[in-house]
């Protein structure tokens, strides 16, 4: 790109710079933003912006009981019922809800 003597130029001249100058980065944003539209559209689906869970803030139901009916789905820390009967000596497993039907599911 050539040098431009900017102190030398009338101020017509310097006017239409200006212009062709703004024109220009108008022209490059939107084509930057078409870009960038194009990029967060991944697969006819539209890509979450920003970072995080998609299953944030979802309800699922719990998985654990305590002998008192408090529940807990497994999901954070480990509320106190369960943490007190754990160093008394129980297991994980017998707080389970339905201990025979819960089988893992395939994530598809």
């Amino acid at each position: 790109m050539p040098k431009v003597n900017l102190s030398g130029m009338t101020v017509e001249a310097l006017m239409d710079l200006r212009k062709r100058v703004d024109e220009m980065l108008h022209r490059r944003r939107a084509e930057l933003e078409k870009q960038l539209e194009r990029m967060a559209v991944v697969g006819g689906r539209r890509v979450v912006q920003g970072g995080g869970s998609a299953l944030k803030g979802r309800k699922v139901p719990p998985k654990y009981r305590s002998p008192s009916g408090e529940t807990w789905a497994g999901r954070g820390a480990r509320p106190r019922w369960l943490v007190a009967a754990i160093k008394r000596g129980k297991k994980l497993e017998d707080f389970l809800i339905g201990k025979g039907r819960r089988t893992r599911r395939s994530k598809r």
